[in-house]
């Protein structure tokens, strides 16, 4: 998949709801002075910079496996401790954190139930643990309306309606299965103004994600009737696209010792 390039095209793709959704998705979890973070999957740097306001750079810590986006997020947020890695093998002792964060990261796990088991693993006994997903399952993703065209052109299309946790309840089920406690679902949305619909276009031509993935692969035929049926699907002038993340927040187990 098409992660693996530069963290301004990542920023122009989705950088227009991950960083709204990065201040909700904080806000949610209110890490408190004193305390440390670590940011799972942190691309360019969206919630590593939220983290720090709240805890500064020596209260925070970031893995991704894309070179391009841990270089940004080290010059986006300098003095944190930021490292190439994976979810599902974090490169962290056990519970060095209080708290761990996932921004739009599991569905891209090659097994969300290791990866959530890890961030669980580096986080304390009675931390805290917190991931969000696009709501890809009633189409309320960013994305949704690039992939009701692509579907409507080529039936066969795959799209992320199918993504790991983009259903209702689903998130929380692999939190549960993780063997994570006190589990509580949130919904988080966002929004983005467009002047029109060359800006909303133009970032599918970049090669970022399964979309860009998508566009990427085909001719300029196919290519050219998707843009135009998302063309139909959107308003004309100005707008306005509203996107919903599901979002769950649960805690490690207690330690054995407490009362």
């Amino acid at each position: 998949m098409a992660f693996d390039v530069a963290a301004e095209s990542y920023t122009r793709f989705m950088g227009r709801y991950s960083e709204p959704l990065a201040d909700k998705l904080v806000g949610l979890v209110d890490p408190r002075h004193g305390q440390r973070a670590l940011d799972v999957g942190c691309g360019p740097g969206a919630v590593t910079e939220r983290l720090v306001v709240r805890l500064g750079p020596e209260g925070v810590a970031a893995v991704d496996p894309s070179v391009p986006f841990v270089e940004a997020a080290r010059r986006r947020c300098p003095g944190v401790d930021v490292r190439q890695g994976v979810a599902e093998a974090l490169p962290f002792d056990d519970g060095v954190v209080d708290l761990t964060l996932a921004q739009l990261v599991v569905p891209f796990m090659s097994d969300p139930v290791a990866g959530l088991r890890e961030m669980a693993r580096v986080t304390r006994p009675g931390g805290s643990v917190s991931a969000s997903v696009w709501d890809f399952g009633r189409e309320r993703a960013p994305l949704s309306t690039f992939w009701r065209a692509a579907r409507d052109v080529d039936p066969g299309a795959f799209d992320e309606a199918g993504a790991v946790g983009a259903r209702t309840g689903q998130l929380a089920d692999l939190f549960r299965a993780a063997g994570l406690h006190d589990v509580r679902s949130h919904e988080l949305t966002v929004s983005s103004a467009y002047a029109g619909f060359a800006e909303w276009w133009e970032p599918y031509t970049l090669g970022v994600g399964l979309a860009g993935d998508y566009v990427a692969g085909l001719d300029a035929d196919a290519r050219g009737a998707v843009e135009a049926r998302c063309r139909e699907l959107l308003p004309a002038g100005p707008f306005e696209v509203s996107a919903t993340a599901w979002t769950v927040v649960a805690t490690t187990r207690p330690s054995q010792s407490a009362p």
